[in-house]
């Protein structure tokens, strides 16, 4: 499986990789929406997008709603990870078409536990 990672933080983008990763994601990466776009645009086909709300040229919100208005991306399963977390701004992302919606700063096992939300991990079974 593929994540798209839409991040203007190289860190925070680096911290999700990690995740993921471990996860057996194989994963890409934008700072902006409007990267992640072009990367959608260019044929790119991930599972998951890891969007980050507050961004320049492209918001997650305004990348959201252009996901969504695309027939081609209808199957996109997209995860806000943000610093925004005022209620109004949850609903907005979730109405848009987000799927599921973290609040920074977030553990690892937070991001885990809505993948596993999502059908897109698996938990671990101990031996």
């Amino acid at each position: 499986m593929h994540a798209l990672i839409i991040d203007d933080s190289r860190t925070m983008r680096s911290i999700l990789r990690r995740i993921v990763t471990e996860l057996g994601f194989e994963t890409s990466e934008a700072g902006n929406g409007q990267e992640a776009l072009d990367l959608l645009e260019g044929g790119l086909q991930p599972e998951l997008c890891l969007i980050d709300w507050n961004m320049p040229l492209m918001d997650g919100y305004t990348f959201v709603t252009r996901v969504r208005a695309d027939p081609r991306w209808r199957n996109l399963t997209l995860m806000m990870v943000t610093t925004e977390s005022e209620h109004g701004q949850i609903v907005r992302a979730l109405a848009a078409g987000a799927h599921e919606y973290v609040i920074k700063p977030f553990t690892p096992d937070a991001i885990v536990e809505k993948l596993e939300l999502l059908g897109l991990a698996v938990k671990e079974v101990p031996a």
